[in-house]
């Protein structure tokens, strides 16, 4: 199966996110991609500083916007991060995600573990499901979610093959920023991550995440195609593009599995 991580910047507009889906959605076609990730916050950016006022716009599931990018993505199955309606009259937000193809919506999330400046603005998600697509079982997980190898390993215990990781990750804001993006200390945290859950589960990674920056902070960008022995098959690094690799699912977690042995 070949799959396609992205690292793009998304902002609050829709118009030209939309417009961006659907050029990279072309893109990942003609790279023969079966599974596409985008970052999170991919519809009406993220949330990152506490007190404003500047919040992503709230959607439902039933809003146009996911039947137009359903019809874009056709055969390929697409991962995107977005702000979800809670109805609730506390804090009426989810940072979710949502997996569609041109048949329809297959999966959702909602994000975990909240970091700091989001406990406020965000309702936390409720746990981790697998769910199963035209390109196989999947797992979800939504920034902050991947710090957590219990995240992770719930995924895999449900029978996720893949996991698809959107992320909106900053460079660091608290220890000091490194003059080279590549050498900061959230750099690493952010590879680390990504090439440890995957070896911890034996599973294939999809790693999307934002580039440029927003109300001060600058993202890491990063995309990359992690295999189940944990090693970076593709990366962009820290410009806009897509990271794009094959991994031969069930012939690979088969082999790593056989070296570590596999208890869900």
């Amino acid at each position: 199966m070949r799959l396609a991580a992205v690292a793009a910047h998304f902002g609050r507009d829709l118009d030209p996110a939309l417009q961006r889906i659907e050029s990279i959605i072309g893109a990942a076609r003609r790279a023969g991609a079966a599974l596409l990730v985008l970052p999170d916050g991919t519809l009406g950016g993220h949330h990152h500083r506490p007190g404003t006022t500047e919040l992503p716009v709230a959607l439902d599931l039933c809003d146009p916007i996911f039947e137009r990018i359903a019809a874009l993505a056709g055969d390929l199955v697409v991962c995107l991060g977005f702000c979800e309606r809670a109805y609730r009259h506390d804090r009426d937000r989810y940072n979710a995600a949502v997996c569609l193809s041109g048949e329809g919506i297959h999966g959702r999330h909602r994000k975990v573990y909240l970091a700091a400046g989001e406990a406020g603005v965000y309702l936390p998600g409720e746990g981790f499901a697998a769910f199963d697509t035209p390109a196989g079982r999947l797992g979800m997980l939504i920034d902050y979610d991947k710090s957590f190898p219990e995240a992770a390993r719930a995924l895999s215990g449900d029978g996720a093959q893949v996991l698809a990781c959107l992320s909106a990750w900053p460079a660091s804001t608290t220890t000091g920023t490194a003059r080279r993006v590549v050498k900061d200390r959230q750099a690493r945290l952010f590879d680390l991550y990504d090439c440890a859950r995957a070896a911890e589960n034996q599973v294939g990674l999809a790693s999307a995440n934002q580039t440029g920056g927003t109300g001060g902070l600058r993202f890491l960008g990063q995309a990359k195609v992690v295999g189940p022995g944990g090693d970076v098959r593709a990366r962009t690094w820290t410009k806009a593009g897509l990271a794009i690799a094959d991994i031969d699912v069930p012939a690979e977690l088969a082999r790593a599995r056989q070296v570590h042995e596999y208890r869900s």
